[in-house]
């Protein structure tokens, strides 16, 4: 299954100055496939799963020397482990704390090695022990976007037809529709890995259906594993809770029942930590940063995925195979977190990105953006219309108040468009909306 990110990780293979790479993502959005397949262009692998074979934790007991770690690694394995040639891989490294503290001593004392970790929660054992500032670069996974989508069913063509085009000319009906079905079609199968290529071999909705409850189980049973007894109740609530309340804004006293914020945040915060679960903050967007005038506690919230959101709500996801433009409408909060799902999945992959929106602070005003983003100097508002109607009221006021966003772009199944300041364009171009350049997708082709 091809991904952006594994141009990413090619150059970082051919780095003279490497560091070891910690890949971080929430569980199952295919880090060890990915690293799996980036050993291919290696003459040697290693992989050691902390979980499958707890005795390799036994080799990082007596000191991180790296060379006595690679030695005893290569005799424990059975396999020659040679620095520049050799790939070692550390899975499920938040098992052993002194297998992360080791790392830093790779890039301090063998730095020919090439090393790569990874961990479902990896994230709250960096947090314990500290991430050595300098000696460890990080990427970050997500799930597959709407590109990558079309990349597993071969429809490579589209993806360059997406990058190319011109914003404000039409593309032809058929090719709009088209698009629109396979948009449909994401929609109802999500971005995890897995049942994308169950999507992709069957078409079989109720395989993915399947695998979709199997995933969400999954993230359940992590609970045990991050969090405190007395919290499960709460992220348990919350994990339940928020694909309900997509897109909207958040409030704990908002959530049913008689709970208090001291117990619910912590919580929240967990499942933010894990990747479940994406915050989208207000800022002023009056310049950049947008995090410099940032407000955390106003606040909106997407799911890892859409399609397990939809699970979580038990949704019928046949609507969007057989009218995917009706769903687009009467399923707008899904819309609007599909456009954050893609966002965060073509950001860079070096940084955690951030997801933003702006609302009007004046009472007598309900003018809100659903996200801004910082394109070098300038802020670009983005609204997101499930259907092909609307007055962008908000958008219009967004860069009446905000000069120096010399234009906005509205989302929705129309075709694309431009009038004055404005471009609208289909949902399925957020890449193009962000950028995206040929060479970002050279790796699907």
């Amino acid at each position: 299954m091809k991904r952006m990110i594994f141009s990413a990780l090619r150059n970082w293979q051919e780095q003279s100055n490497r560091k070891p790479l910690l890949l971080r993502g929430a569980r199952q959005v295919g880090k060890t496939w990915m690293v799996r397949e980036l050993a291919k262009s290696f003459h040697g692998f290693i992989e050691v799963n902390f979980e499958l074979y707890p005795d390799a934790k036994k080799v990082f007991h007596p000191d991180l020397d790296p060379t006595r770690i690679i030695r005893d690694l290569s005799l424990l394995f059975g396999k020659r482990i040679v620095p520049g040639e050799t790939l070692i891989f550390f899975d499920e490294i938040q098992e052993e704390s002194k297998a992360i503290q080791a790392l830093r001593y790779f890039y301090e004392l063998l730095p020919e090695q090439h090393v790569i970790a990874a961990g479902s929660l990896l994230d709250f054992e960096l947090e314990k022990i500290g991430m050595p500032v300098g000696r460890i670069s990080s990427l970050y996974m997500y799930p597959l976007s709407f590109l990558e989508f079309l990349a597993a069913q071969n429809e490579t063509l589209l993806i360059e037809m997406i990058i190319k085009h011109k914003e404000a000319t039409p593309v032809i009906e058929p090719v709009h529709q088209k698009l629109l079905r396979l948009l449909g079609q994401y929609f109802a199968v999500g971005g995890m890995p897995e049942a994308v290529a169950s999507w992709c071999e069957s078409n079989d909705m109720k395989k993915c259906a399947v695998i979709h409850r199997a995933i969400v189980d999954t993230y359940r049973q992590d609970f045990n594993k991050y969090v405190q007894k007395f919290q499960i109740k709460y992220v348990d609530l919350l994990f339940n809770l928020i694909p309900a309340v997509l897109s909207k804004g958040f409030k704990f006293n908002q959530v049913p029942g008689e709970y208090r914020k001291r117990d619910l945040q912590p919580a929240l915060e967990l499942l933010i930590k894990a990747g479940v679960v994406h915050p989208i903050v207000h800022s002023a967007g009056a310049g950049v940063p947008l995090g410099a005038q940032a407000k955390p506690e106003v606040f909106k919230l997407i799911f890892l995925d859409l399609a397990l959101a939809q699970s979580i709500l038990g949704l019928d996801a046949a609507s969007w195979l057989l009218e995917p433009e009706t769903s687009f409408v009467n399923k707008g909060e899904i819309t609007e977190a599909f456009v954050g799902q893609e966002i965060l999945a073509y950001s860079a992959f070096d940084l955690k990105a951030q997801l933003y929106f702006w609302r009007r602070q004046a009472r007598s005003s309900n003018a809100e953006v659903d996200y801004l983003l910082q394109r070098d100097r300038q802020i670009l508002p983005i609204e997101v219309k499930s259907g092909s109607t609307g007055t962008l009221k908000s958008l219009r006021v967004f860069l009446d108040e905000h000069k120096h966003s010399s234009y906005g772009v509205r989302l929705s199944s129309f075709n694309y468009a431009a009038d004055d300041r404005l471009f609208s364009m289909p949902l399925y171009a957020i890449a193009k909306v962000i950028k995206i350049t040929q060479e970002q997708v050279s790796s699907l082709f």
